[in-house]
């Protein structure tokens, strides 16, 4: 008998329900013969594309390979010492493999789940226990986007916290911060309206009303300076201060802390993350005591669980975007959680003394190098500086840049006269000795380390890292088998579905991932002169032509490194151009209820006013409302912000209605493109109504969550908004008149080979696929539990679109049983909570994805199914939602063992409610958390245990 080979595609790998009978069982539960039928029903025939996804047949996993291999080689690698904020570092082959390249850590979600996130909150608390010795302040968040940013944020800070200074005061930013910092200050600032002023601050404070100042510690060119009393200063004018620090020479000079500042920001990039063109890397900022509820990004505190263990969580979360809306203090959604726990594993890797070497011996290098250069006649500009020198060569520079390029080493131009060179922890003695002979010097004698070239007012004094966590892990055993206690307590995709609502949780194949570790993607410098970069240059022009297509836009811009930052850069553009036409009075922006909770922090940033708008008890925006917001704001309107799908999971069949209305009035639609997993290949947001979408990378084109983070939130924009797109904040090249909005002009250029694979991979009839799939799963899943929970809202013949929400409003107020307690209860089952009350108070909303099979989905609709049943066992009387199982949700493997069981419920129902779970069982570490217990009693850095005892 002959066996007919089955050859399986990489989109039949991606996609979880990929057998035809599968696909018709499903079909037949809903009611439909085929999926185009389900699809016609679903999707309005008003958006749909008239034609086929223009993108060639799917690779497989070795072609892409091979094809990323060829890109990869087009960049040339060379010994990078450009520094200005990013540097050369040695990855730990043990935090690579295990973290960086671990599923466990890259596919988990942002932990607003504690109880099923303590391995990845305790690395996070780590990271801001860090943060937070160095720095010498008491308070640190994990994470932010990226040092521009950050610093921006830190000005933000200073004005929301400084009250006694006048809203006409300025912020002064020393001239000697880099430059692509106070470029994307500058940008922030002019959306806001209020003055920035760029001065050298080492020849006194400016006159006029100070809200704060910003300093950098080393400089721009490389001085280490005694800002005490220039800080004392601004302190007796009012002003509060902000320090641009780097933390590896933190180990060695007095922390801005002990200076007297309220603010620290850097990146910890040179904590072991790759240089990846430009990012993801984790940013940091951290404050003095008294900021707290200030602080922008997310913040690991500790609390206690219901057996009153210590446990983590992310406190203070009425601070976040999403819930304050236009009153958050931050547009901040996606952190860089997988980089701040790399960034933390090498602190705790290297201990304060490992740390310490390493900052000596590159402090060393650049002395050895500053006394050649001194020894040739060469001057210097500072001869206090701890690993950069910025050398005067009158006419010079190109020549021995080009010199020390030959010699395989880039330094920086910083102009016709001056060259920067930044020592690292890659640094060799070799290379210092090529680098003084491209200056046409020589080095005759090396600087010993721990010998300091600067002040000893100016030298640490103070100890750091020393809780045992910094000091107790050396061997690469000790270490392996810390991150694995770590991640096994956590639930990631690796092992679980994540069926979370707007926050697509698909797979994160391990072909997309292979290639951002290698040298030569991630070996390659931000600023690294155009031909060096070549490989890089030609992926992301290829992938922004294909997103072109997908969105039917005119142009990409890859900048923004988080879907928020999307929104941000997608409104500056708006703004640009009614700015450009003259029309400075619109700054209203419409949003509507269905949209997601960034959109509305995001207008604030950009310099907007925000009106609401309503929606209807169907979930659609309400056209009536619409008509008398933009009657009533006519000349003002500048935009409207929509979902879509919108956030209540459905297609708007009016959506082109609401879109003409907008335009008629002169304003710009946004359309927020997170949903866009939806979308893909059956409808163009650019061809249907709108100017401008951001795309989460990081969801619809699988560069994974990471914890929290890296995202990518590119912006696809129409012609007449391609001139207001963010420019280089480099300056180095003009490609637009937008605003940067972070540190390099290709943004987290390191993940993006991820969503090149994926596109590559499943080719256009593949993408197309996906979302077909989305829409089955997320339709069959809401038919099958519509008769334990209500969907809340849904389109055309009972259909939603790629994500459902559960209504648990009235079962809530017959039992007493919440949304949170069925979210905690799901854990007992071996499943991450779907989104929890979000966007409606009192509901679910979920999203199988296209990746999840028919057993999965079957799994998570049989532990909703036995929840169901428990919720009725409380309205019956069988047990008060106190003495429930769903109350008493999550049970611990303490619990379970315990001698004594005084519950109301049977011991295998709380552990074993179904009977799958008898081989296959996650405990979680923790009971259910005291959120309000931790905001009280607030800890942000790692507490000593006995700190718990009663």
């Amino acid at each position: 008998m002959s066996i007919t080979p089955v050859t399986r595609t990489f989109t039949d790998r991606h996609i979880g329900v990929s057998d035809p009978a599968d696909v018709e069982t499903m079909l037949a539960r809903l009611g439909y013969t085929s999926l185009d039928e389900l699809v016609d029903t679903a999707v309005p025939a008003a958006i749909r594309r008239p034609d086929a996804l223009q993108i060639p047949a799917g690779l497989s996993e070795e072609e892409i390979l091979a094809h990323l291999r060829e890109l990869a080689d087009r960049n040339v690698v060379k010994t990078q010492m450009i520094g200005q904020g990013f540097y050369g570092t040695f990855t730990p082959p043990v935090i690579r493999r295990n973290v960086l390249e671990s599923p466990a850590w890259y596919t988990a979600y942002t932990p607003y789940q504690p109880e099923i996130s303590q391995g990845r909150l305790e690395a996070l608390l780590n990271f801001q226990t860090m943060v937070a010795d160095l720095t010498g302040l008491a308070v640190a968040n994990a994470s932010m986007l990226d040092e521009s940013s950050a610093t921006a944020e830190a000005v933000l800070l200073m004005r929301r916290a400084n009250k006694a200074a006048p809203a006409t005061a300025k912020t002064v930013l020393d001239a000697n911060l880099f430059p692509q910092t106070i470029s994307v200050v500058r940008g922030r600032a002019e959306a806001l309206g209020f003055e920035v002023e760029v001065a050298d601050l080492g020849a006194g404070l400016p006159e006029g009303d100070l809200s704060g100042i910003v300093l950098q510690q080393p400089g721009d060119n490389g001085a280490v300076v005694d800002h005490a009393a220039v800080i004392a200063a601004a302190k007796e004018r009012g002003a509060m201060v902000t320090v641009v620090a780097d933390l590896l020479a933190l180990t060695l000079i007095t922390p801005p802390g002990e200076q007297g500042a309220d603010v620290a920001v850097g990146n910890t990039q040179r904590f072991g993350v790759p240089l990846f063109f430009g990012g993801p890397h984790a940013a940091y900022l951290a404050i003095r005591a008294g900021l707290e509820r200030s602080l922008p990004g997310r913040l690991v505190g500790v609390s206690k669980d219901s057996a009153g263990a210590p446990a983590y969580r992310l406190a203070l979360q009425t601070r976040e975007q999403h819930i304050r809306r236009e009153k958050a203090t931050s547009n901040i959604c996606t952190a860089q959680a997988l980089l701040a726990i790399t960034a933390s594993m090498y602190a705790v890797y290297h201990g304060a003394d490992g740390l310490r070497g390493i900052a000596e011996r590159t402090h060393a290098h650049a002395r050895t190098l500053a006394n050649a250069l001194t020894d040739a006649g060469i001057p210097i500009a500072s001869e206090s500086f701890f690993d950069t020198v910025f050398a005067t060569v009158p006419g010079r520079a190109a020549e021995i840049v080009a010199r020390a390029a030959d010699a395989g080493i880039n330094l920086r131009l910083v102009d016709a006269d001056t060259v920067g060179v930044s020592a690292d922890e890659t640094t060799a003695d070799a290379t210092i000795d090529a680098v003084a002979t491209a200056f046409g010097a020589e080095v005759r004698e090396r600087v010993r380390a721990g010998d300091f070239g600067f002040a000893a007012e100016l030298t640490r004094t103070s100890d750091f890292l020393t809780h045992p966590i910094f000091h107790s892990i050396r061997s690469e055993t000790q270490m392996l088998r810390y991150l694995r206690r770590l991640a096994d307590r956590d639930l990631a995709l690796d092992r679980t579905m994540i069926p979370l609502g707007s926050c697509t949780m698909k797979l994160n194949s391990t072909a997309e991932m292979e290639s951002i570790s290698w040298p030569e993607f991630a070996g390659i410098h931000p600023y690294v002169p155009a031909e060096q970069s070549r490989g890089w240059r030609d992926l992301i022009a290829e992938l922004e032509r294909r997103l072109v297509e997908i969105t039917g836009y005119a142009g990409i811009s890859l900048q923004p490194n988080s879907g928020a930052q999307g929104e941000y850069a997608g409104l500056l553009a708006i703004r640009g151009y009614h700015r450009a036409n003259g029309d400075l009075q619109r700054d209203v922006c419409l949003i509507p209820a269905s949209a997601h909770g960034t959109n509305a922090a995001s207008a604030v940033l950009a310099g907007m006013r925000v009106v609401m708008v309503q929606n209807t008890e169907t979930g659609t925006i309400d056209l009536v409302d619409l008509r008398e917001k933009i009657a009533a704001h006519r000349d003002a309107l500048a935009a409207i912000m929509i979902t879509y799908p919108s956030t209540y999971g459905v297609y708007d069949a009016d959506v082109r209605d609401v879109c003409d209305l907008v335009h008629e009035a002169g304003g710009q639609v946004y359309i927020d493109g997170a949903n866009m997993n939806a979308l893909v290949g059956l409808a163009q947001p650019g061809r249907f109504g709108g100017d401008v979408s951001h795309l989460n990378l990081h969801k619809t084109f699988a560069i994974p969550h990471g914890g929290g983070g890296p995202g990518v939130g590119p912006i696809g924009v129409a012609e007449h908004l391609l001139p207001y797109v963010p420019n280089d904040p480099t300056g180095s090249v003009s490609v637009s008149e937008g605003v940067p909005v972070v540190a390099t002009l290709f943004g987290s250029a390191g993940v993006l080979p991820i969503s090149y694979a994926y596109i590559a991979m499943m080719g256009g009839d593949g993408l197309t696929q996906a979302t077909r799939i989305a829409l089955l799963n997320a339709n069959y899943i809401a038919a099958r539990l519509s008769e334990s929970f209500p969907v809340l809202y849904t389109g055309n013949r009972g259909l939603v679109a790629h994500e459902c929400i559960l209504d648990l409003r009235e079962l809530t107020a017959r039992s007493g049983v919440t949304a949170e307690d069925v979210a905690k209860r799901l854990i007992d089952f071996g499943f991450h909570a779907p989104t929890l009350a979000f966007p409606v108070p009192g509901t679910l909303m979920v999203e199988p994805t296209e990746s999840e099979d028919l057993g999965e989905l079957e799994r998570f609709i049989e532990a909703m199914i036995t929840i169901r049943a428990e919720i009725d066992q409380v309205i019956a009387g069988d047990f008060s939602i106190e003495d429930s199982p769903l109350r008493g949700a999550p049970h611990t493997a303490a619990v379970a063992v315990a001698s004594d069981w005084d519950r109301a419920y049977p011991r295998e129902q709380a552990v074993y409610p179904v009977a799958v779970l008898r081989t296959d069982k996650y405990f979680p570490p923790v009971g259910r958390i005291d959120n309000a217990h931790g905001d009280r009693n607030l800890v942000c850095s790692c507490p000593p245990l006995e700190a718990f005892a009663e």
